[in-house]
């Protein structure tokens, strides 16, 4: 029985460079779903930008509207601009509330945690961490 180096050594050429041919076709695959998917998550970041966006708009249209006729509403839109002269009248309230109690004890600003900064929220730009729960219209 002879031993046929070089037979050994062309059929291990071969299967190598079938091996480094199916390697760099994996490769390759990989690279283009790697990309494919890299720009759908872009599309997605881009679409979730759009819709925070659109979101900031129709919070400054309401606002825009219920400062232009909230005191005399469409019907469509009487409940909704109600409740919100409802809460601010219950806000106002609470805030003579603690004047009076502030008053009372002797208190300053600086004996109550900074809880002003919440009247801030009526900023939209606050609204950028809504995490897209039911509990609020964000």
């Amino acid at each position: 029985m002879s031993f046929d180096f070089e037979q050994l050594k062309e059929r291990f050429t071969d299967v190598a460079q079938a091996s480094l041919a199916k390697a760099r076709e994996l490769t390759d695959t990989g690279v283009a779903k790697a990309k494919v998917m890299t720009e759908v998550g872009k599309l997605k970041v881009q679409n979730s930008t759009e819709q925070g966006n659109i979101r900031r708009a129709y919070i400054e249209l309401g606002k825009l509207y219920y400062a232009e006729r909230g005191s005399a509403p469409e019907a469509a839109y009487a409940d909704l601009c109600q409740k919100i002269t409802d809460a601010k009248a219950r806000i106002a309230y609470n805030n003579e509330r603690i004047a009076d109690i502030k008053e009372a004890g002797n208190f300053s600003d600086e004996d109550f945690m900074d809880l002003e900064d919440l009247d801030d929220l009526e900023d939209v730009d606050d609204l950028d961490d809504c995490t897209g729960c039911t509990d609020c219209a964000g």
